[in-house]
């Protein structure tokens, strides 16, 4: 009898799932990866008590420390502006790593490429516990950031190709659910360890290396399990009953993945992305500020106190205040990802685009600018609604890549594709930081500052607004000799292939959903302050 290797068990061969699989099994386990890897937009918590590791109650400040100095020294303290490197990597290495593996992910199969992923962000998060315990910086760039990128990058297209096979009927719906999860793993993460770094804090220690070693084991856990869990649906599968729609804005043929970005189509649809994430992630990054800084005293009772002029009292009242405004903005990042991608499935993922970027541009443009400073309410409800669209972004373009270039290398081209997130991480905030920065430097008041940023903004999204309109159906030319029949075509299914409720699949959600649910109510919580 013929052995099976010792890694048999993680071969994509190995996943294919046997009859009567309930196909709601997959959803649980995308989401255990991607609300562990999606800690990443959480890593924030950690850089003030970084920032005090060595002075603890008062930061040591060593003058004309250089970014270089900062990587190795044992006796100065970092700054904030050493320590965000580490997220800038994060986003940088995501890109390039899922643009690099995705086309090994799709030949290995998802449980292989989640396995990877875990040890890739957990180890790295265990180096980056070492490098704060010895405080030495480039140990935590190299874990968490290139180490740890990698891991995101695997781990955040791992489930995108499995769940669109599965889900022929909802792909933006399947897709969303898996995303949203990245969205929400800070919600999570962030207050866990805001409160295991107060546990661990001590007069000689902020906690944060020990806070690194547990959130790494339990997200090992978490994502481990999710990658076990992994299952691909057996060929050309279809949902018992389903048939897919005569439609020509879905692609019934597969685009061989060194052929997709030879098409203007997926040039057209990066743009889209990255004019998209631009357009929202630099100024959220600023979000807190953005709004102490146009409403001054008005969030604290004293309309006519300015924001430059607030004593210690009204900076922290204040920063309590632009938190929450945060925690609104978290909130419905996620949601928007299941919302509009799970909206796309009805009204189709090209008029799904055309409403974000038409709406994102008339928010920046005009109502942005006209309730600045005047209306604390209608400029937060502007905000969220921008914010929804910036996760919506995310978790329906996997379904619009599906829907142009098929479903058989969808993972490796979404991977490809992530490189438009890369570049919008750094142009983004680039662009509102630099400009901020300027016009403060001018002398601008504070209340002015934002005008003509906003301005630009709605001008990218203008321009991500022309570009889907000039989307197409791919050219028959580019699609593959060997498909014959449709990519959707349907198979001899049971009825447990379209999946119902059962005792497994309600504990997978429940093991997922709990930790979700506590996310979202301290997140609540702190966002409550603005309605005080």
């Amino acid at each position: 009898m013929a052995t099976i290797p010792a890694t048999g068990w993680l071969d994509r061969a190995q996943t294919v799932a046997g009859p009567g699989f309930n196909r709601w099994l997959v959803p649980p386990c995308a989401l255990a990866i991607h609300l562990c890897i999606g800690m990443a937009y959480g890593f924030s918590v950690f850089w003030l008590p970084l920032a005090h590791a060595i002075g603890i109650g008062d930061p040591v400040v060593c003058k004309g420390m250089s970014l270089a100095t900062a990587l190795t020294t044992t006796t100065c303290d970092w700054r904030v502006s050493d320590l965000v490197w580490t997220y800038t990597l994060f986003f940088v290495v995501l890109g390039a790593a899922a643009a690099i593996w995705g086309g090994w992910l799709e030949r290995v199969g998802p449980r292989k490429a989640g396995v990877v992923a875990a040890f890739c962000w957990c180890g790295g998060m265990g180096i980056a516990a070492i490098g704060v315990s010895i405080h030495q910086l480039w140990l935590i760039w190299l874990g968490s950031g290139l180490i740890g990128g990698i891991g995101l990058g695997l781990g955040y297209i791992s489930p995108v190709s499995t769940l669109i096979k599965w889900f022929p009927d909802r792909r933006g719906m399947a897709t969303g659910m898996a995303i949203m999860g990245f969205g929400g793993g800070a919600l999570i993460g962030s207050p866990l360890a805001d409160l295991l770094m107060k546990h661990f804090a001590s007069p000689t220690g902020v906690g944060v290396w020990q806070t690194f070693l547990v959130l790494a084991a339990g997200y090992f856990v978490f994502m481990m399990a999710g990658a076990i869990g992994y299952r691909v649906p057996p060929d050309r599968y279809a949902p018992a009953g389903w048939t897919p729609p005569e439609t020509t804005t879905l692609s019934r043929f597969n685009v061989a993945l060194g052929n997709a970005h030879r098409t203007p189509q997926f040039w057209l649809v990066w743009t889209v992305l990255f004019l998209n994430v631009s357009a929202s992630i630099g100024i959220i990054g600023v979000a807190s500020p953005m709004l102490q800084e146009l409403f001054g005293g008005r969030l604290i009772g004293d309309a006519a106190a300015l924001f430059t002029n607030f004593d210690a009292s009204q900076k922290k009242a204040a920063a309590t205040i632009g938190a929450g405004f945060v925690g609104i903005i978290s909130l419905f990042n996620i949601g928007g990802r299941f919302f509009w991608a799970a909206l796309s499935d009805r009204i189709g993922r090209k008029p799904l685009y055309a409403v974000m970027t038409a709406l994102g541009a008339v928010l920046y443009g005009l109502a942005a600018p006209h309730f600045a400073g005047v209306s604390v309410g209608l400029f937060i409800v502007t905000f969220a609604v921008i914010a929804s669209m910036y996760g919506g972004g995310f978790a329906a373009v996997p379904a619009y890549l599906a829907d142009l270039f098929g479903t058989k290398y969808v993972g490796a081209i979404h991977g490809r594709l992530l490189t438009a997130w890369s570049c919008a991480g750094i142009a983004g905030p680039l662009l509102v930081a630099g400009m901020r920065d300027a016009r403060i430097a001018e002398g601008v008041p504070r209340a002015e500052v934002y005008g003509p940023i906003y301005l630009i903004l709605a001008a990218m999204l203008v321009v991500g607004f022309v570009a889907n309109l000039a989307v197409r159906p791919v050219a028959a030319k580019w699609h593959m000799a060997e498909d014959t029949t449709p990519v959707a075509a349907p198979v001899e299914t049971t009825a447990g292939h379209t999946g119902g409720a059962s005792l497994t699949a309600i504990l997978a959600w429940a093991a997922v959903g709990l930790p979700i649910a506590w996310g979202v109510y301290m997140a609540v919580l702190k966002a409550a302050v603005l309605l005080k």
